[in-house]
């Protein structure tokens, strides 16, 4: 059973779930940003995972790694607020915060088959930017940011659709993370990130005109704040 999630550890590093207020859309400072969120595994009972929950994991750690390559990388062509300001200022914590999770449980974030091979921190620090060791990580990277590099608008799309698809992942995470409250409480972490990152580039497309924001890109990457909560 979980005893209590740590709040505004000392360590200042912005939470996966933190609101960025305005600076993931360029504006305000850094005063604005609001509360660290982040939790201290010290305080949880980490029961055993199955193997699917050990896939989720995996999983995740590569998806919000991809999340952060492709809005630096795609920062690179178009400086964009947004972009740069969701990589520096939430993804890494994303990853992070999988991470250490991944560290605790000593898997293997690379082998999805028999989960036999242990942690090995130099194996994930080796990789480059825009590889990942689950091909449909890859695959989904590869076609993003080919989307994406065609326009600063198509780039922010791609944002659009990079949290659409985290959420559509968490949700069904979560769904199966029962019983294991370090894992539910990290996943929604994530997932409350997700739901802010998904603003912010609506609000960063409809600044560029295009007025409809994420909803131009149709009904499946058009959420309402019922859906997805923006505060």
């Amino acid at each position: 059973m979980k005893k209590f999630i740590v709040m505004a550890l000392s360590l200042l590093v912005i939470g996966c779930g933190d609101r960025v207020d305005g600076n993931e859309n360029g504006s305000g400072n850094n005063s604005n940003m609001g509360s660290t969120s982040s939790i201290n595994l010290d305080n949880y009972n980490l029961t055993p995972l199955t193997n699917e929950q050990k896939h989720a994991l995996a999983y995740m750690w590569n998806e919000e790694r991809l999340a952060y390559d492709i809005y630096m990388n795609l920062n690179e062509l178009y400086p964009t607020n947004q972009l740069n300001n969701i990589a520096t200022r939430s993804e890494t914590t994303h990853i992070s915060l999988v991470r250490d999770l991944v560290s605790r449980y000593d898997i293997n974030i690379t082998n999805l088959v028999d989960y036999k091979q242990s942690y090995l921190a130099s194996e994930l620090d080796a990789m480059g930017s825009g590889v990942y060791g689950i091909q449909a990580i890859q695959d989904l990277y590869d076609t993003l940011y080919a989307e994406g590099s065609s326009s600063q608008i198509d780039s922010l799309k791609v944002g659009c659709k990079v949290e659409v698809v985290d959420v559509d992942d968490l949700d069904k995470y979560i769904a199966i993370s029962t019983g294991n409250e370090a894992l539910i409480d990290t996943f929604t972490i994530l997932r409350d990130g997700s739901y802010r990152h998904y603003w912010a580039f609506d609000s960063g497309l409809k600044a560029l005109g295009i007025t409809d924001g994420c909803c131009s890109l149709g009904d499946e990457f058009c959420k309402t704040t019922q859906q997805y909560p923006n505060s």
